[in-house]
Protein backbone atom coordinates (compact mmCIF):
# COMPACT_ATOMS: atom_id res chain seq x y z
CA UNK A 1 0.00 0.00 0.00
CA UNK A 2 1.55 3.52 -0.94
CA UNK A 3 1.64 6.94 0.95
CA UNK A 4 -0.61 8.61 -1.10
CA UNK A 5 -3.58 6.98 1.15
CA UNK A 6 -3.80 9.23 3.68
CA UNK A 7 -7.23 9.07 4.59
CA UNK A 8 -6.81 6.64 7.61
CA UNK A 9 -4.30 7.39 10.34
CA UNK A 10 -4.43 3.53 11.48
CA UNK A 11 -5.58 0.52 8.90
CA UNK A 12 -5.83 -3.32 9.23
CA UNK A 13 -6.35 -5.35 5.73
CA UNK A 14 -7.82 -8.59 5.86
CA UNK A 15 -5.95 -9.11 9.25
CA UNK A 16 -5.42 -13.05 10.08
CA UNK A 17 -3.95 -14.34 12.79
CA UNK A 18 -3.80 -18.50 13.70
CA UNK A 19 -1.47 -19.70 16.68
CA UNK A 20 -0.26 -23.46 16.56
CA UNK A 21 -1.06 -25.43 19.56
CA UNK A 22 -0.07 -28.63 18.12
CA UNK A 23 3.17 -28.81 20.44
CA UNK A 24 6.57 -30.54 19.18
CA UNK A 25 6.83 -32.65 16.51
CA UNK A 26 6.29 -35.76 18.92
CA UNK A 27 2.90 -34.30 19.95
CA UNK A 28 1.73 -33.91 16.61
CA UNK A 29 1.62 -37.44 16.03
CA UNK A 30 -0.84 -39.58 16.88
CA UNK A 31 -1.56 -43.41 15.64
CA UNK A 32 -4.91 -44.90 13.87
CA UNK A 33 -4.98 -48.63 13.43
CA UNK A 34 -0.98 -48.78 13.68
CA UNK A 35 -0.60 -45.69 11.38
CA UNK A 36 0.83 -42.81 12.09
CA UNK A 37 -0.62 -39.42 11.45
CA UNK A 38 0.37 -35.83 11.80
CA UNK A 39 -2.23 -33.38 13.79
CA UNK A 40 -1.34 -30.14 13.54
CA UNK A 41 -4.12 -27.60 15.27
CA UNK A 42 -4.62 -23.82 15.39
CA UNK A 43 -6.35 -21.57 17.34
CA UNK A 44 -7.70 -18.85 14.84
CA UNK A 45 -8.11 -15.87 16.86
CA UNK A 46 -8.07 -13.13 14.13
CA UNK A 47 -10.20 -14.65 10.44
CA UNK A 48 -10.14 -11.17 8.34
CA UNK A 49 -10.14 -8.07 10.85
CA UNK A 50 -10.49 -4.59 8.33
CA UNK A 51 -10.39 -1.43 10.55
CA UNK A 52 -9.91 1.86 9.30
CA UNK A 53 -9.21 4.40 12.14
CA UNK A 54 -9.48 8.32 11.22
CA UNK A 55 -7.22 10.90 13.30
CA UNK A 56 -8.65 11.75 16.71
CA UNK A 57 -11.40 9.50 17.20
CA UNK A 58 -11.69 6.80 19.54
CA UNK A 59 -12.09 4.05 18.33
CA UNK A 60 -13.81 0.84 20.56
CA UNK A 61 -13.08 -2.57 20.02
CA UNK A 62 -15.40 -4.65 22.30
CA UNK A 63 -16.66 -8.29 22.50
CA UNK A 64 -16.51 -11.13 25.54
CA UNK A 65 -13.51 -12.33 26.30
CA UNK A 66 -11.13 -14.32 23.66
CA UNK A 67 -13.00 -13.12 20.50
CA UNK A 68 -9.68 -11.79 19.69
CA UNK A 69 -9.73 -7.82 20.87
CA UNK A 70 -6.56 -7.67 22.46
CA UNK A 71 -4.72 -10.00 19.41
CA UNK A 72 -5.83 -7.22 17.19
CA UNK A 73 -4.18 -4.66 19.01
CA UNK A 74 -1.08 -6.36 19.84
CA UNK A 75 -0.96 -7.09 16.23
CA UNK A 76 -0.93 -3.84 15.09
CA UNK A 77 1.59 -2.71 17.44
CA UNK A 78 3.93 -5.06 16.17
CA UNK A 79 3.90 -7.27 18.90
CA UNK A 80 2.64 -10.38 17.14
CA UNK A 81 3.21 -10.63 13.32
CA UNK A 82 -0.01 -11.84 11.31
CA UNK A 83 -0.53 -14.72 9.60
CA UNK A 84 -2.26 -13.26 6.54
CA UNK A 85 -3.28 -9.23 5.61
CA UNK A 86 -1.57 -6.16 6.40
CA UNK A 87 -1.07 -3.34 8.99
CA UNK A 88 -0.62 0.73 7.35
CA UNK A 89 0.00 3.63 9.43
CA UNK A 90 -0.69 6.90 7.60
CA UNK A 91 -1.10 4.62 4.43
CA UNK A 92 2.87 2.90 4.80
CA UNK A 93 2.61 -0.77 5.51
CA UNK A 94 4.01 -1.83 8.91
CA UNK A 95 3.64 -5.38 9.44
CA UNK A 96 6.30 -5.82 6.84
CA UNK A 97 8.94 -3.91 8.39
CA UNK A 98 12.00 -4.76 10.30
CA UNK A 99 13.16 -3.47 14.06
CA UNK A 100 15.24 -0.63 12.44
CA UNK A 101 12.84 0.44 9.88
CA UNK A 102 10.05 0.38 12.56
CA UNK A 103 11.99 2.59 15.21
CA UNK A 104 10.41 6.00 13.49
CA UNK A 105 7.16 4.10 14.22
CA UNK A 106 7.61 3.27 17.81
CA UNK A 107 7.57 7.08 18.62
CA UNK A 108 4.12 7.74 17.08
CA UNK A 109 2.36 4.17 18.23
CA UNK A 110 2.44 3.16 21.80
CA UNK A 111 0.52 1.21 24.06
CA UNK A 112 -1.14 0.96 27.41
CA UNK A 113 -1.75 -2.74 29.04
CA UNK A 114 -4.41 -3.66 30.91
CA UNK A 115 -1.81 -5.02 33.80
CA UNK A 116 0.22 -1.89 35.24
CA UNK A 117 2.31 -4.02 37.67
CA UNK A 118 3.20 -6.23 34.55
CA UNK A 119 4.18 -3.80 32.10
CA UNK A 120 6.40 -1.65 34.59
CA UNK A 121 9.52 -2.65 35.34
CA UNK A 122 9.96 -3.89 39.27
CA UNK A 123 13.20 -3.10 39.27
CA UNK A 124 13.27 0.84 37.83
CA UNK A 125 12.16 3.75 39.47
CA UNK A 126 9.66 5.83 38.34
CA UNK A 127 11.66 8.51 36.67
CA UNK A 128 13.69 6.06 35.46
CA UNK A 129 11.02 4.25 33.64
CA UNK A 130 9.96 7.89 32.10
CA UNK A 131 13.32 8.52 31.29
CA UNK A 132 14.01 5.39 28.98
CA UNK A 133 12.02 5.93 26.34
CA UNK A 134 12.34 9.80 25.25
CA UNK A 135 16.10 9.17 25.72
CA UNK A 136 15.76 6.55 23.17
CA UNK A 137 13.98 8.40 21.19
CA UNK A 138 14.80 11.38 21.32
CA UNK A 139 18.83 11.80 21.71
CA UNK A 140 19.12 14.90 20.55
CA UNK A 141 17.77 16.58 23.84
CA UNK A 142 20.38 17.49 26.78
CA UNK A 143 19.80 14.98 30.34
CA UNK A 144 17.86 18.66 31.24
CA UNK A 145 15.64 18.59 28.69
CA UNK A 146 14.90 14.94 29.34
CA UNK A 147 14.34 15.33 33.22
CA UNK A 148 12.30 18.62 32.14
CA UNK A 149 9.87 16.29 29.72
CA UNK A 150 9.77 13.78 32.48
CA UNK A 151 8.28 16.27 35.33
CA UNK A 152 6.06 18.12 32.52
CA UNK A 153 4.19 14.57 31.42
CA UNK A 154 4.14 13.86 35.25
CA UNK A 155 2.53 16.74 35.73
CA UNK A 156 0.01 16.66 33.01
CA UNK A 157 -1.14 13.43 33.98
CA UNK A 158 -1.69 14.23 37.46
CA UNK A 159 1.53 11.90 39.19
CA UNK A 160 3.57 13.20 41.61
CA UNK A 161 7.18 14.72 41.28
CA UNK A 162 8.01 12.84 44.56
CA UNK A 163 7.01 9.75 43.24
CA UNK A 164 10.03 9.67 40.81
CA UNK A 165 12.34 8.01 43.42
CA UNK A 166 9.77 5.01 44.11
CA UNK A 167 9.14 1.33 42.68
CA UNK A 168 5.91 0.01 40.93
CA UNK A 169 4.69 -2.18 43.79
CA UNK A 170 4.93 1.03 46.17
CA UNK A 171 1.55 2.10 44.19
CA UNK A 172 -2.24 1.44 43.87
CA UNK A 173 -3.27 0.46 41.03
CA UNK A 174 -4.65 3.18 39.40
CA UNK A 175 -1.39 5.28 40.66
CA UNK A 176 0.03 2.46 38.55
CA UNK A 177 -2.04 2.99 35.36
CA UNK A 178 -1.39 6.71 35.22
CA UNK A 179 2.52 6.24 35.56
CA UNK A 180 1.97 3.50 32.71
CA UNK A 181 -0.43 6.63 30.63
CA UNK A 182 2.67 8.53 31.28
CA UNK A 183 4.98 6.61 29.91
CA UNK A 184 3.12 6.17 27.05
CA UNK A 185 2.81 9.78 26.26
CA UNK A 186 6.86 10.93 26.93
CA UNK A 187 7.30 10.46 23.00
CA UNK A 188 4.82 12.22 22.11
CA UNK A 189 2.74 9.63 19.87
CA UNK A 190 0.16 10.14 18.12
CA UNK A 191 -2.01 7.13 18.10
CA UNK A 192 -2.13 4.67 21.33
CA UNK A 193 -3.74 1.48 21.69
CA UNK A 194 -5.34 0.85 25.39
CA UNK A 195 -6.19 -2.78 26.28
CA UNK A 196 -8.34 -2.83 28.81
CA UNK A 197 -6.79 0.23 30.58
CA UNK A 198 -9.50 0.54 33.43
CA UNK A 199 -10.41 -3.23 33.83
CA UNK A 200 -8.47 -4.10 36.73
CA UNK A 201 -9.89 -0.65 38.73
CA UNK A 202 -12.31 0.40 41.35
CA UNK A 203 -15.16 2.46 39.50
CA UNK A 204 -14.45 5.93 40.99
CA UNK A 205 -10.94 5.22 39.59
CA UNK A 206 -11.96 4.49 35.96
CA UNK A 207 -13.74 7.62 35.75
CA UNK A 208 -10.61 9.54 36.28
CA UNK A 209 -8.61 7.43 33.88
CA UNK A 210 -10.82 7.73 31.25
CA UNK A 211 -11.13 11.81 32.01
CA UNK A 212 -7.51 11.98 32.23
CA UNK A 213 -7.25 9.73 28.63
CA UNK A 214 -9.85 12.28 27.18
CA UNK A 215 -7.85 15.22 28.67
CA UNK A 216 -4.58 14.23 26.75
CA UNK A 217 -6.34 13.51 23.56
CA UNK A 218 -7.73 17.16 23.10
CA UNK A 219 -4.56 18.57 24.65
CA UNK A 220 -2.04 16.51 22.34
CA UNK A 221 -4.14 14.98 19.43
CA UNK A 222 -4.26 11.75 20.04
CA UNK A 223 -5.88 8.94 18.22
CA UNK A 224 -7.31 5.93 20.38
CA UNK A 225 -7.72 2.37 20.10
CA UNK A 226 -9.49 1.27 23.10
CA UNK A 227 -9.90 -2.30 24.11
CA UNK A 228 -12.81 -2.98 26.52
CA UNK A 229 -15.41 -5.46 27.04
CA UNK A 230 -17.27 -2.69 29.00
CA UNK A 231 -19.92 -1.56 27.09
CA UNK A 232 -21.13 1.08 29.56
CA UNK A 233 -18.04 3.00 29.01
CA UNK A 234 -17.94 2.74 25.46
CA UNK A 235 -21.02 4.52 24.97
CA UNK A 236 -19.56 7.84 26.70
CA UNK A 237 -16.14 7.52 25.56
CA UNK A 238 -16.24 6.09 22.27
CA UNK A 239 -16.26 7.73 18.94
CA UNK A 240 -17.27 4.27 17.00
CA UNK A 241 -17.28 0.88 18.20
CA UNK A 242 -16.43 -2.49 16.39
CA UNK A 243 -18.16 -5.56 17.70
CA UNK A 244 -16.08 -8.76 17.82
CA UNK A 245 -17.33 -11.93 18.01
CA UNK A 246 -14.75 -15.01 17.68
CA UNK A 247 -12.06 -12.95 15.77
CA UNK A 248 -15.07 -11.56 12.84
CA UNK A 249 -16.23 -8.13 13.28
CA UNK A 250 -20.33 -8.40 13.37
CA UNK A 251 -21.18 -4.72 13.40
CA UNK A 252 -19.21 -1.57 13.51
CA UNK A 253 -20.74 2.08 13.58
CA UNK A 254 -21.15 5.34 15.01
CA UNK A 255 -21.41 4.48 18.41
CA UNK A 256 -24.94 6.57 19.14
CA UNK A 257 -25.63 4.71 16.22
CA UNK A 258 -24.72 1.29 17.71
CA UNK A 259 -26.19 2.01 21.38
CA UNK A 260 -29.72 3.60 19.69
CA UNK A 261 -30.62 0.72 17.58
CA UNK A 262 -28.32 -2.54 17.86
CA UNK A 263 -28.92 -4.67 14.34
CA UNK A 264 -26.76 -8.11 15.09
CA UNK A 265 -28.24 -10.39 17.35
CA UNK A 266 -24.81 -10.60 18.78
CA UNK A 267 -24.62 -6.63 19.31
CA UNK A 268 -28.56 -7.09 20.89
CA UNK A 269 -27.48 -9.51 23.53
CA UNK A 270 -24.56 -7.43 24.50
CA UNK A 271 -26.02 -4.22 25.02
CA UNK A 272 -29.50 -5.84 26.56
CA UNK A 273 -27.27 -7.01 29.68
CA UNK A 274 -26.23 -3.39 30.69
CA UNK A 275 -28.28 -2.27 33.33
CA UNK A 276 -30.74 0.11 33.17
CA UNK A 277 -32.12 1.99 36.44
CA UNK A 278 -35.53 3.02 34.55
CA UNK A 279 -36.46 -0.45 33.79
CA UNK A 280 -38.39 -2.32 36.43
CA UNK A 281 -38.21 -5.32 34.04
CA UNK A 282 -35.00 -6.69 33.01
CA UNK A 283 -34.94 -6.89 29.07
CA UNK A 284 -31.60 -9.29 29.12
CA UNK A 285 -31.58 -11.44 26.01
CA UNK A 286 -30.38 -14.80 27.53
CA UNK A 287 -28.01 -16.68 24.54
CA UNK A 288 -28.75 -20.17 24.25
CA UNK A 289 -26.72 -22.72 22.74
CA UNK A 290 -22.99 -24.62 22.93
CA UNK A 291 -20.03 -21.52 23.13
CA UNK A 292 -17.47 -22.31 20.49
CA UNK A 293 -14.05 -21.88 20.09
CA UNK A 294 -11.55 -20.25 18.41
CA UNK A 295 -9.56 -24.00 18.16
CA UNK A 296 -12.59 -25.20 16.22
CA UNK A 297 -14.99 -22.58 14.59
CA UNK A 298 -18.10 -22.80 13.22
CA UNK A 299 -18.63 -22.92 9.53
CA UNK A 300 -20.80 -20.04 8.08
CA UNK A 301 -21.58 -17.58 10.21
CA UNK A 302 -19.45 -17.91 13.65
CA UNK A 303 -22.37 -16.55 15.64
CA UNK A 304 -25.31 -19.06 14.24
CA UNK A 305 -24.85 -22.10 17.04
CA UNK A 306 -26.46 -19.36 19.15
CA UNK A 307 -28.39 -17.41 17.21
CA UNK A 308 -32.09 -17.11 17.62
CA UNK A 309 -32.83 -15.79 13.90
CA UNK A 310 -30.24 -19.11 12.38
CA UNK A 311 -31.01 -20.31 9.37
CA UNK A 312 -30.10 -23.01 6.80
CA UNK A 313 -27.81 -20.61 4.66
CA UNK A 314 -26.04 -18.67 8.15
CA UNK A 315 -24.13 -22.50 9.13
CA UNK A 316 -22.64 -22.50 5.35
CA UNK A 317 -22.13 -18.61 3.94
CA UNK A 318 -19.72 -16.56 6.15
CA UNK A 319 -22.09 -12.95 5.86
CA UNK A 320 -19.96 -9.90 4.86
CA UNK A 321 -19.93 -6.53 6.43
CA UNK A 322 -22.70 -4.51 4.54
CA UNK A 323 -23.08 -0.99 5.02
CA UNK A 324 -26.94 0.80 5.52
CA UNK A 325 -28.37 3.94 5.78
CA UNK A 326 -27.29 5.13 8.77
CA UNK A 327 -23.24 3.90 8.00
CA UNK A 328 -23.25 1.27 9.92
CA UNK A 329 -21.63 -2.21 8.77
CA UNK A 330 -23.51 -5.08 9.67
CA UNK A 331 -22.45 -9.16 9.00
CA UNK A 332 -25.88 -10.78 9.16
CA UNK A 333 -27.77 -12.96 6.09
CA UNK A 334 -30.77 -12.14 8.15
CA UNK A 335 -30.97 -8.25 7.57
CA UNK A 336 -29.58 -9.00 4.23
CA UNK A 337 -32.27 -10.48 3.49
CA UNK A 338 -35.07 -9.47 5.42
CA UNK A 339 -36.11 -12.45 7.97
CA UNK A 340 -34.70 -10.12 10.87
Amino acid sequence: MSGTDNKYLMRTDGLVKHFNVSGGLLDQITFTGGVPHRRVEYVKALNGINLQIEKGEIYCLVGESGCGKTTVGRTIMGLLSPTQGSVSYQGNRIDDLNRQELIPYRRKMQMIFQNSYASLNPRKTVAATLLEPVRFHKPELSSREHKEKVKEVMDSVGVDAGWGSRFPHEFSGGQRQRISIARALMVDPEFIVADEPISALDVSIQAQVLNLLGDAREERGLTYLFITHDLSVVEHFGTRVAVMYLGRICELGKTREIFRSPRHPYTQALLSAIPKLAESKSSHIKMKGEIPTALKLPSGCVFHSRCPHVREQCRHVVPELKQNAEGVQVACHGIDEGWI
